[in-house]
C-alpha cells in the first residue's frame, strides 16, 4: 500500500476526489440498499447504468448454442429441392452479377458447381417445418422452435464473422453479448458467475476445427468482472478450486479480507474501479470453491434425465453434458451460458462431417428443451442455436454424387431459437430457389441482437456505454430493429 507520505505529486492529483469518484464513494447508504433491488443483485451506482433502458422482459436468462465453423444451412433447415436438377450447373457467370465477394479458397476456382445436398429433407409439426435427416431430434420439437432461415451477415471470414456474432462488432475490444447482460441485468446468484462458459468437445476427429479467442466472451471495456467465466471440459472445472494443503477455509477467509483491505486503502488512494472488481473476483472465487462442485456433482439426476439428453450426458465435456450443465446453471439463476461447439467448418467431406457434428448435438438441444419446458423454465429461458455465416450453394473443391465442400456465404444462414417469448412453431424468412440470396424478411445479426436484448428486458438503443467518448452498444451505431414478427 501507498503511504500518503510518499505519494507524488502526480499520485497526489489522482488522490483528489473526482465528481464521479465522489458519488462511488458515498453510493454506500440506505440509497443504495434501496436502489439494489431495481437494479438486481449484484449491481451498483458505480456501473452507472443507462436510465431507461430496462423494462419487465419475457425472459430472466438464456442459452446461446455456438455452432463454431459455420453450419451449412442447405443440408440442415433451408431446402431447396430444385436443385437436384441444376447439379454440377456452373454459377460462375450468375455470381459475376452478383457482386460477390469470394474467399481465398474458392476464387480461383475455374468453376462454381451447383452442390445439391445429399439428404433427404421432410416436413414436421403442424406448420409443417422441412428439417433434414440429420437432426431428427430437432424435427422432433418443430413445434417448440422459432426457424429463422433469413439470417445475414456483414463479414467473409470466420474471426470477424464470430466477432461480429457475439459481440456486436468485427472490431477487436468490444463486449460479448453475455457481458453486455451481466452489466445490465446483474446477477440472481452470487455464489455462481452471471456468465458462464462451456467447450464442449466434438467427437468427430476428421472435422476442421476453427480457433476461437476469448474475445467472444469477453468484457472488453465493460468492468472485468463481466467477462465469461469458462468451465473446464476436463480436470477441475476452474483451476485451483481446491485450497492448498494445510490451508483450511477460515485461513483462506482470513486471507481474502486482509488482501480486500490492502485493496480498499488502495482504491480510496486511486479510485480505480478496476481494484474493486479483483476483489469481487477473488470473493466469487471463494464462493464457488462451494457452489462449482454442487454444480458439477449430477449425482441427483435421474436415469430419466440421463436417457433424456443420451448415454453421453454423464461424460464431462461432450456436448449432451454441457447441455445438462447448461440446464443445471440457469436453474441456479445464471443469466447467461454459451456453449461453443467447434467443427462445423466444412470446406470438403462434408456429407460426412457435418452428420457426425449433427449427432453429437441434435438429441441434447431436443433434450434441453424439453427438460426445460417440463421444468415450467423454457417459458422464461431463451435458447438460441447456429453459427456465425452459411454456406455456398457451390461445391468448393471436386464435386461428386456423394461428396462435396462448401465455402463461406454471408448473405443468408439459418438459426432457431425457442422460448423466452418467443414464437413457437414459426419459420421465419425465405430465400432464392438457389439459398443464395434473401428474398423476405431478412434479419441482420443485429436485428437479432436487437431482439434477443428486448425478449431480457433491455432497449437495445438505450443500453450504451461511454467509452472513448462514443456511446457503445452492442447493436452499433446503424439503424437495428426488433424482429416482432417472431414474437409470441
Amino acid at each position: 500500500m501507498i503511504h500518503p507520505a510518499n505519494l507524488s505529486a502526480v499520485e497526489t492529483w489522482n488522490n483528489t476526489v473526482t465528481r464521479r469518484q465522489f458519488f462511488r464513494r458515498n453510493a454506500m447508504g440506505l440509497g443504495t440498499a434501496a436502489l439494489a433491488s431495481l437494479l438486481g443483485q449484484g449491481r451498483s451506482l458505480g456501473d452507472d447504468l443507462p436510465p431507461g433502458a430496462f423494462f419487465p422482459g419475457k425472459a430472466k436468462r438464456a442459452i446461446y448454442i455456438s455452432l463454431i465453423g459455420a453450419p451449412s444451412q442447405l443440408d440442415l433447415f433451408d431446402y431447396k429441392p430444385d436443385l437436384k436438377a441444376a447439379f454440377k450447373k456452373d454459377l460462375k457467370d450468375f455470381l459475376a452479377t452478383q457482386g460477390e465477394r469470394l474467399t481465398g479458397m474458392t476464387a480461383g476456382q475455374g468453376s462454381f458447381p451447383v452442390a445439391p445436398s445429399v439428404f433427404k429433407f421432410s416436413q414436421h409439426g403442424q406448420a409443417g417445418t422441412w428439417f433434414s435427416e440429420t437432426l431428427p431430434w430437432t424435427a422432433k420439437m418443430a413445434d417448440d422452435i422459432c426457424l429463422i432461415r433469413s439470417m445475414k451477415t456483414d463479414a467473409i471470414n470466420h474471426e470477424p464473422a464470430n466477432q461480429l456474432m457475439y459481440t456486436g462488432s468485427m472490431i477487436s475490444g468490444k463486449p460479448s453479448i453475455g457481458s453486455w447482460l451481466s452489466w445490465g441485468l446483474g446477477s440472481s446468484n452470487q455464489d455462481l458467475p452471471t456468465f458462464v462458459v462451456l467447450h464442449a468437445t466434438h467427437s468427430n476427429p476428421g472435422s476442421n476445427v476453427q480457433a476461437i479467442s476469448a474475445r467472444l466472451w469477453g468484457a472488453g471495456f465493460l468492468p472485468g468482472k463481466h467477462a465469461g467465466v469458462s468451465l473446464r471440459a476436463k480436470g477441475d472445472p476452474v483451476l485451483f478450486l481446491k485450497d492448498a494443503p494445510g490451508i483450511s477455509r477460515e485461513l483462506r477467509r482470513n486471507m481474502l479480507d486482509g488482501l480486500s483491505a490492502l485493496n480498499q486503502s488502495t482504491y480510496e488512494l486511486v479510485g480505480d474501479p478496476e481494484i474493486q472488481t479483483r476483489t469481487q473476483q477473488y470473493e466469487m472465487a471463494f464462493r464457488m470453491q462451494a457452489s462449482v462442485p454442487d454444480l458439477t456433482d449430477l449425482s441427483k439426476e435421474t436415469d430419466a434425465t440421463f436417457d433424456l439428453y443420451g448415454a453421453d450426458s454423464k461424460n464431462r465435456g461432450t456436448f449432451a453434458n454441457s447441455a445438462l450443465m447448461a440446464r443445471r446453471l440457469v436453474e441456479r439463476g445464471v443469466r447467461f451460458v454459451q456453449i461453443f461447439h467447434r467443427g462445423w467448418d466444412q470446406h470438403g467431406n462434408l456429407p460426412n462431417d457435418i452428420a457426425q457434428q449433427c449427432k453429437d448435438v441434435d438429441q441434447a438441444c431436443y433434450a434441453l428443451v424439453q427438460d426445460l419446458k417440463q421444468r415450467g423454465m423454457l417459458d422464461d429461458t431463451l435458447v438460441v442455436f447456429g453459427g456465425e455465416f452459411g454456406r455456398t450453394v457451390y461445391s468448393q473443391g471436386e464435386l461428386t454424387e456423394t461428396t462435396y465442400g462448401r465455402d463461406h456465404h454471408p448473405r443468408c444462414f439459418s438459426l432457431w431459437t425457442a422460448g423466452g417469448g418467443i414464437k413457437p412453431g414459426l419459420t421465419y424468412g425465405e430465400t432464392d430457389e438457389m439459398g443464395y440470396n434473401i428474398v423476405k424478411d431478412p434479419v441482420h445479426v443485429h436485428d437479432f441482437h436487437a431482439t434477443l436484448l428486448h425478449q431480457l428486458g433491455i432497449h437495445h438503443d438505450r443500453l450504451g456505454f461511454k467509452y472513448q467518448g462514443l456511446d457503445q452498444r452492442l447493436t452499433g451505431v446503424e439503424p437495428a430493429k426488433v424482429v416482432k414478427d417472431i414474437l409470441a
